[in-house]
């Protein structure tokens, strides 16, 4: 909907309102024409049923709304000596219009002094789970929502298994677009594996179906930031192929704000000129250089003469390397027992068994337990996960001969953005350059340059576009620049070879932003085995994102501060007791 549309819908809701209404205004001793003026209505229904006036401000908060609205409908038929269930039940399944009957066909009667406290136990356990769950609701929209960094893509500097606190209000949170949503969820409903949402988008035109016609205008509110690079941003995902998050399934189209939520670090902002040389980002031509809090992870080809242990890369805790053991007879029934650990397994030249596994190997109980006859092989050269870090630690090592960043050469093509080899014959290593759009920025467009610029003109900002021949068209005319709409932004992961980013789906639209993580509250190890097998990173529990310098935990400070409070409130209770 547009600025007209939504003020004609809230106009048709008023009128609903008041000829739904006006009877029962006459009957609490108001006048028949306040039940029709908007805002004022609201504030003098607030007084009828005895609720404070700024409840009328969550009646116009997306999502917030939606949790209100049937509040308002059984505090109103209350007001009116409706208190059975039945009468409960009555207006919320017939979303407020049961109001209409008891307006228009039963003879009731205002309770001015109405009591307001719930007449039962279970009465007033329902009203403090649904007000708990609107404020929960307010702040996880609009101020802070907690995630779980489920991959990779920013090992070492998010881990899997961090939970964060992320902030709406840095950059200014974005107002709901889906209005008809269930509260606290995403975009699956949590047990049922169906859309939260009543939305929909039609793939073959980029069009909303019916079911999106209230569909709010893209708003954000005021914040204090704005993106930078080096922050960390949590954004949806402009090229969305999840239906349900962690199943990837044919490309879907969401609106925007039940995207999958990724979190990458932003290394481009708009007006920049990006490229990637040898794995490094460059900036208008200078390297970029990181935050100090930067664990940037790049795959390593490490060489030994006398080989490169196992042992060695889990002292330095390397990650993505492979294991082989050589097991001189197996048994398919031992093999079987070790399919949760084993990739894969060969038969040598001699007639042995190679088994393949990732850098955790397989336990050595395990290997007791089904009596196993294993060497492990230790290579002359292995390639690995590796931070500086990690690298100044095996270069140290007198074993170890060289530490060899693996690089795709300039000019091969490995599936990069705007995936058009004949043009753009990029990678993930050597990349670009490539501009960074910036809103009310005017380019220069044609059928070579016109692949880098396609999805944002045609997906993000809503045009027809078309490439006859050497000729681009948007909307029907034939066209040689384009002036874009709003900024975009670049992301990508810092485990760089391990991490699909905009060097894979481009530009992050700046209403794609989420917020910015700012506070790390929880972090296990083993996070993707089971609850069981969850080991806290007590170093990591209670720490910033930001800032600079090694991360400083204060969990010890918030358990001071926690232990000092049940002490003042033990002692409290005793004086009050006493007194």
């Amino acid at each position: 909907m547009n600025g007209t549309q939504w003020i004609i819908f809230i106009l048709i809701i008023q009128v609903i309102h008041f000829l739904g209404t006006w009877k029962l205004y006459v009957k609490a001793g108001r006048k028949a024409w306040e039940a029709a003026i908007p805002i004022y209505n609201g504030v003098v229904l607030m007084k009828i049923i005895n609720r404070p006036w700024w409840w009328v401000l969550l009646l116009f908060i997306p999502i917030i709304n939606l949790l209100m609205f049937p509040v308002v409908w059984v505090e109103t038929i209350r007001s009116f000596g409706k208190n059975k269930l039945t009468d409960t039940w009555a207006v919320i399944l017939t979303l407020g219009f049961y109001i209409y009957y008891i307006n228009y066909a039963e003879d009731v009667k205002y309770i001015e002094d109405r009591d307001l406290k719930p007449r039962t136990g279970l009465g007033e356990w329902v009203s403090s789970i649904v007000f708990a769950i609107v404020a929960a609701t307010f702040v996880h929209t609009y101020f802070i929502q907690p995630y779980v960094i489920p991959t990779g893509s920013l090992e070492r500097t998010l881990r899997i298994g961090d939970f964060l606190f992320v902030s709406k209000f840095h950059y200014g949170a974005r107002v709901p677009m889906t209005t008809l949503a269930a509260p606290m969820v995403h975009d699956t409903l949590p047990g049922l594996k169906k859309r939260s949402y009543i939305a929909d988008v039609d793939p073959a035109t980029y069009k909303t179906s019916w079911k999106n016609k209230l569909q709010l205008p893209y708003m954000r509110l005021p914040g204090f930031n704005t993106v930078k690079k080096n922050d960390i941003v949590v954004f949806s995902l402009p090229s969305d192929t999840l239906y349900q998050f962690f199943r990837a399934e044919k490309a879907v189209k969401k609106p925007i704000d039940k995207k999958s939520n990724y979190v990458k670090r932003c290394v481009g902002t708009p007006g920049d000129s990006l490229a990637v040389i040898d794995g490094f980002v460059h900036i208008n031509g200078k390297k970029l250089q990181l935050s100090d809090r930067a664990k940037v992870m790049y795959d390593y080809t490490i060489y030994g003469q006398n080989g490169v242990s196992s042992r060695l890369l889990a002292e330095v805790d390397a990650t993505d390397y492979i294991r082989k053991y050589i097991a001189g007879n197996i048994s398919q029934e031992q093999y079987n027992a070790l399919s949760g650990f084993v990739l894969g397994a060969n038969r040598t030249p001699d007639g042995k068994v190679e088994l393949i596994t990732r850098e955790k190997g397989i336990p050595t109980e395990v290997i007791r337990q089904l009596r196993l006859s294993l060497t492990e092989e230790k290579p002359r050269s292995r390639t690995a996960n590796l931070t500086d870090e990690m690298v100044a630690r095996l270069k140290d090592e007198q074993s170890i001969d060289s530490v060899v960043m693996t690089n795709e050469g300039r000019g091969v093509y490995g599936g990069a953005y705007p995936q058009k080899p004949n043009f753009y014959p990029w990678n993930n290593d050597n990349f670009g350059p490539i501009y960074l759009p910036e809103e009310g920025a005017t380019v220069e467009i044609d059928y070579k340059t016109i692949p880098l610029y396609k999805k944002i003109i045609r997906d993000y900002e809503y045009n027809d576009v078309k490439v006859t021949g050497e000729k681009v068209y948007i909307n029907g005319e034939e066209a040689n620049s384009y002036t874009f709409k709003q900024d975009y932004y670049w992301m990508m992961g810092d485990n760089r070879d391990h991490s699909e980013d905009s060097r894979t789906w481009g530009y992050v639209p700046a209403n794609h932003i989420v917020g910015k993580p700012v506070f790390l509250w929880l972090s296990f190890d083993n996070f993707k085995e089971g609850l069981v097998n969850w080991r806290p990173r007590w170093d990591r529990i209670f720490t910033t994102v930001g800032g600079s310098g090694e991360p400083v935990s204060y969990l010890k400070y918030f358990l001071m501060l926690l232990g000092g409070w049940f002490v003042f409130d033990f002692f409290r209770k005793r004086r009050k007791k006493n007194s």
